[in-house]
């Protein structure tokens, strides 16, 4: 654990973020309360909610991506799709357990999400937007089921191309 010379002047935040980190830390630790950088540190801290939801919202993204991919171009199926959906789903699923007030925010921002994939999978699949529904044409809960695949079950074939 860093100790802090209480003779030495403490890095700015501005000047030397790592540094400052560990300065922070060495100041709780010691109970030097009185002198944290407060409104920084704050700042640091309610970051670190808005970074969570800023990972579920993009996973959830690329997931309906491929979930839309899957659906509408079954021809086209592989195993990276395959394996994208699964590890978009294992990805919030962790990050929903390690904070478990986020387990709401999925269903919260599955809207603004689909809005986000649409374009890209437009992009990526070469098709017309018109083709993809304007509503999404599946629920937040089956987009995270991982039992859940759009345009019915699979099968051997469904893993064995790519």
């Amino acid at each position: 654990m860093n100790r802090i010379d209480r003779l030495r002047a403490l890095t700015p935040y501005e000047a030397d973020f790592v540094q400052w980190c560990a300065e922070q830390g060495s100041l709780l630790r010691e109970g030097r309360l009185s002198e944290l950088d407060r409104e920084n540190l704050a700042e640091e801290i309610e970051s670190l909610g808005r970074r969570d939801k800023r990972e579920i919202r993009s996973r959830m993204e690329v997931l309906i991506t491929h979930l839309l991919k899957w659906e509408f171009q079954p021809g086209h199926r592989c195993h990276s799709w395959q394996a994208s959906i699964s590890e978009q789903r294992i990805w919030i699923d962790g990050i929903i357990k390690d904070s478990p007030s986020l387990r709401r925010y999925p269903a919260q921002i599955f809207e603004e999400a689909y809005k986000g994939a649409l374009p890209v999978a437009v992009r990526e699949t070469g098709m017309k937007k018109a083709y993809f529904p304007s509503e999404p044409p599946f629920t937040s809960k089956q987009a995270l089921d991982g039992r859940f695949w759009p345009g019915g079950p699979l099968s051997m074939d469904d893993f064995l191309r790519d």
